[in-house]
């Protein structure tokens, strides 16, 4: 089954296509010369499903789409839907780390809680009326400085109580089945089974 994901994002791609397994064919929307679509949405299901849509309109194939983010308590839940452009440009990943640890430098742990939230929305086409949607939340707090060298993003200062380190610090196997989006990536496959 060939889907395209609607992201450019290599780190996201690697883990779905992990997290999927065989009988899967995923391939980044940037393959097909699809550009982001613009992320207007209120929320991470109204995104989710923009992507989704816009990818599945340009290369007619069923598409996946990941909204994601890091909402901290103390911060109001930001950076939130804004995550990945958090210190202004897309997809800097040292910046919007450097001004998440300035913002909250004078918290201690018990002020630091965060969860990291994944939207997963399948479209099997462009106007489809029913897309199939997925969420999952993974708990935990920011930690003071950046530890850990694996995933993306935000992993090295998010501490996962569960694990007892950074997100950065746990094997790609144990991420992929306790994070966000594979809690959610394993309630979407839940539906697609009784599709």
């Amino acid at each position: 089954m060939k889907w395209v994901l609607a992201s450019g994002n290599t780190g996201k791609l690697a883990e779905l296509r992990a997290l999927l397994g065989d009988g899967f064919d995923l391939h980044a929307q940037s393959e097909f010369g699809i550009e982001d679509a613009a992320e207007t949405g209120l929320s991470f299901v109204e995104n989710a499903i923009l992507k989704a849509r816009h990818a599945a309109r340009a290369c007619s194939l069923p598409a996946l789409a990941d909204d994601s983010g890091l909402c901290v308590d103390a911060l109001h839940g930001a950076p939130g839907l804004y995550s990945a452009r958090y210190a202004g440009a897309q997809g800097d990943s040292q910046a919007n780390i450097d001004k998440l640890l300035a913002e909250l430098r004078h918290l201690d742990d018990a002020q630091r809680s965060a969860r990291f939230v994944c939207v997963l929305a399948l479209v099997r086409h462009a106007d489809d009326p029913l897309p199939l949607l997925a969420q999952g939340v993974w708990e935990g707090r920011i930690l003071h400085t950046r530890t850990g060298t694996h995933g993306f993003g935000y992993d090295p200062v998010f501490f996962s109580p569960q694990h007892g380190c950074s997100a950065a610090e746990l094997a790609a196997d144990v991420k992929n089945r306790d994070s966000h989006r594979g809690l959610a990536l394993a309630h979407l496959r839940e539906q697609l089974r009784t599709c």
